[in-house]
């Protein structure tokens, strides 16, 4: 229904072409997740695990119904919760990649995305991956975050933030491999 909001199959391709050598291993959020469809492609192109945040009582089951249609029950975590009062769950915990994904008429991206990296969610050399309405603009830096990239397509806008390790420089040539994503 119109509370999963899933991403387009051509954005879904689109992104994880973007980023297919910065998910082995890695711990990811799925925050808005509607289906799941984010977190759990992520899932089987090799990341460690995966939580997934929606308010939806519906969007929460239907992420658990896929999860165990795929075999990743063992590594997904499903919150049903607004992003805001999930954010406060995680703790010292850090994700690897961040997806976030809100309605697009709701004005939440900008606040998401200041939340996430202020509470300082995304891990060192982490990608926070934004979808949002193409004419929303965000802070080129936050809180040791940079864009690394933009894409348009159609009424969507993607944005990559990469998460700079202290003190380190973008690219850095002698920063580690998993600090300079092949994007």
């Amino acid at each position: 229904g119109e509370e999963t909001r899933p991403t387009s199959e051509r954005n879904k391709e689109s992104i994880f072409n973007a980023i297919q050598f910065d998910i082995q291993g890695r711990r990811v959020l799925d925050l808005f997740a509607g289906t799941g469809q984010m977190g759990i492609e992520a899932l089987s192109r090799g990341a460690k695990d995966a939580v997934f945040v929606d308010a939806a009582a519906a969007a929460a089951r239907v992420i658990r119904e896929n999860l165990k249609r795929t075999g990743f029950e063992d590594r997904g975590e499903v919150i049903q919760a607004d992003f805001r009062g999930a954010l406060g769950r995680f703790g010292e915990n850090r994700f690897g990649l961040i997806f976030l994904d809100p309605p697009y008429d709701g004005g939440l991206l900008r606040p998401a995305v200041a939340a996430v990296l202020k509470k300082g969610l995304l891990m060192p050399g982490g990608l926070l991956v934004c979808e949002g309405a193409r004419d929303e603009d965000l802070p080129e830096q936050q809180n040791g975050s940079r864009i690394l990239k933009s894409y348009l397509y159609g009424r969507t806008k993607i944005t990559l933030y990469l998460r700079e390790a202290p003190g380190e420089a973008p690219d850095t040539p002698d920063a580690p491999e998993d600090h300079n994503p092949a994007i």
